[in-house]
């Protein structure tokens, strides 16, 4: 069975759509309805809905444990559900730090074996220390595998006290198809203007850093960029902040900001950069490999698994987070020699081909489960 807090769909849901593939006829429990709900059916498994879980996935994963407390009844309500339903099912397969919390005290209940498939960073840059406590405490007492997507979020994991047994590194998969036209001619098909074009692909939150792309693009006179994603998880004053910004710096003309786009691969073939500019740690960077397939320089702030899947700046360039001068030099350097960066293109295509497959993926994820169910059984 596979939990879910949120029915959006950002990183760590395609992901799971991923996953979820290898297992037909099974099913995905949400705390609310939403796109996710109708893309789990569309794959073809069953889904159960929480009553008592919808608005649950705004409340902010570095929110204190006191300003939770109102929300015990009902938190207690979605365990209860999660218990109930697991007993029908040999593994829990947590997809989410919310849907870990309450799936571990479920399966405790249901006395089923829990896998968590942890797509964050703990640290105190993302949670605060009782959340931290929290999951590192219901991790080593009742997980039976936590699945991570690199070595920085297995080594958080570690540093606030997880279990090493416990880790299995799998890197995220991810399949993009690229286009055959020529970038000028993606441009116009989706009405993007003409000249040097920047674009950054994540949701809409402070630690995703898209302040510091527009502080940098105030240094660079004739740069566009588009920012795509939406905000979730209760930070739209981020978003409404970010429009403030981009009118502040005389930036309204220059900066288009699209939402959510399901046609994420094809802007980033039309964008000379993409720029991954997180201010925190990231767990992993889906957005950095699709970059990387599309044949697109990459641009990433040096935190949390960027230099990983950038091969330590032989892939991309990294430049230090938060640094808005840095980040505005590093994008001046590759639009004045696109062509120089042709190898580094290519090594960083290959590289995404060969460590980042959906199938492999998919392979050491069922491995998992399956050596958990299995001990389970003895």
């Amino acid at each position: 069975m596979f939990v879910n807090h949120t029915s959006a769909i950002a990183g760590a849901e395609l992901v799971l759509l991923d996953v979820v593939r290898r297992w037909q006829g099974a099913t995905a429990f949400l705390f609310e309805d939403g796109p996710l709900d109708q893309a789990m059916r569309r794959t073809g498994l069953a889904v159960v809905r929480s009553r008592f879980g919808r608005g649950l996935s705004a409340v902010k994963r570095d929110a204190s444990l006191w300003r939770a407390a109102p929300l015990a009844g009902r938190l207690a309500g979605v365990a209860v559900e999660i218990a109930r339903t697991a007993r029908r099912h040999d593994v829990v397969y947590a997809n989410s730090q919310k849907a870990f919390v309450l799936a571990a005290l479920a399966g405790a209940v249901a006395r089923r074996p829990l896998v968590w498939h942890l797509h964050d960073i703990i640290d105190d840059s993302h949670f605060g220390s009782a959340q931290r406590r929290l999951q590192v405490t219901l991790a080593n007492r009742f997980a039976a595998r936590v699945v991570v997507p690199s070595a920085p979020a297995a080594a958080a994991f570690t540093a606030a006290g997880g279990r090493t047994d416990l880790v299995e590194i799998v890197p995220n998969g991810v399949a993009v198809a690229r286009d055959p036209r020529p970038p000028a001619a993606i441009r116009a098909a989706l009405g993007l203007p003409h000249g040097p074009l920047v674009g950054v692909f994540s949701r809409l939150a402070p630690w995703k850093g898209q302040h510091v792309l527009l502080d940098a693009l105030a240094a660079l006179p004739g740069v566009g960029a588009i920012v795509v994603g939406d905000a979730l998880f209760g930070e739209q004053d981020y978003a409404a902040a970010l429009h403030t910004q981009a009118a502040a710096l005389g930036l309204a003309e220059r900066v288009r900001f699209l939402g959510h786009r399901a046609d994420v691969p094809l802007l980033m073939q039309a964008v000379d950069v993409m720029v991954h500019p997180s201010v925190a740690p990231e767990p992993f960077g889906r957005t950095l490999v699709e970059a990387m397939l599309a044949g697109t320089p990459v641009i990433a702030t040096d935190a949390g698994a960027a230099a990983e899947i950038l091969d330590h700046g032989a892939a991309g360039t990294l430049v230090p987070p938060a640094d808005d001068a840095a980040l505005a030099a590093a994008i001046a350097r590759t639009l004045a020699a696109p062509d120089g960066l042709a190898a580094q293109r290519a090594r960083a295509a290959a590289r995404a081909h060969t460590l980042y497959g959906v199938e492999a993926m998919q392979e050491a994820v069922a491995a998992v489960i399956a050596r958990v169910a299995a001990g389970a059984s003895r």
